[in-house]
């Protein structure tokens, strides 16, 4: 796509998994990507649960560039649940995974190109559950709401969508029986359908969408279960 060619991009969590996946595509297009992760490697290392990174980090990306494009949220917070989580890490959490992408996007504001997008990455656990996994299921509802909040206070400037993956396998492992038959469209997901759905959501074809969420998950949180259907049981 030609249209991202030069385009500025900011992932976070971009070093790995469906990040890692986002930033390669985004560079096969020709765009420059510019990734924070806490792991070593080629890119800016720093936590974004920390105030002054996300200051620093951003502060870096306009003197190189001068602007953003893209901003993509898709650091992903820590999971754990009610019976072990300290008030500590509770909070921790909601900061990598609600309050970084408000406040680089607050960074960003006065420095978005002309068409610029938002993509925040959620969960399908926005809208489902499973025990024990309160850090990250909070997390990641709140982003979905901070992408409405933000599509209307950003109208006219940026268009700010969330995408909610269902059960992705980062490694690209091929499922098969229960695991794959479980989800309608048979098979467990990989980093690229969450990729494609970035780029295009990036892409003047998306023009008309904003403060939307997009749940890609292969139809799991479509399908009704009831004690009994298809040999499942509650033990």
């Amino acid at each position: 796509m030609k249209e991202f060619e030069n385009k500025v991009v900011v992932i976070t969590g971009g070093a790995n998994g469906i990040g890692r996946c986002i930033a390669e595509e985004f560079r096969k297009n020709g765009a420059i990507v510019c990734v924070i992760d806490t792991v070593e490697g080629d890119h800016f290392a720093g936590d974004i649960g920390d105030k002054a990174t996300l200051e620093k980090f951003a502060e870096q990306v306009i003197s190189e560039y001068g602007r953003v494009d893209y901003l993509i949220n898709n650091a992903p917070p820590m999971m754990k649940g009610i019976s072990d989580c300290t008030y500590e890490e509770f909070s921790y959490a909601l900061s990598v995974g609600v309050t970084a992408a408000f406040y680089l996007s607050k960074l960003f504001m006065p420095y978005f190109g002309e068409g610029a997008s938002i993509i925040n990455i959620s969960s399908s656990r926005d809208r489902m559950s499973q025990s024990q996994t309160e850090s990250y299921t909070a997390a990641k509802g709140g982003i979905a709401a901070l992408t409405h909040a933000l599509a209307v206070s950003l109208a006219g400037k940026v268009r700010v969508n969330s995408i909610s993956p269902g059960w992705i396998d980062t490694a690209y492992t091929v499922y098969e029986g229960a695991d794959a038959v479980q989800q309608p469209c048979g098979r467990v997901g990989n980093p690229l359908d969450i990729a494609n759905m970035v780029m295009f959501l990036c892409s003047d074809k998306a023009g008309f969408i904003t403060g939307e969420n997009i749940c890609i998950d292969g139809g799991m949180t479509k399908q009704m279960i009831y004690h009994g259907d298809c040999g499942w049981r509650l033990e």
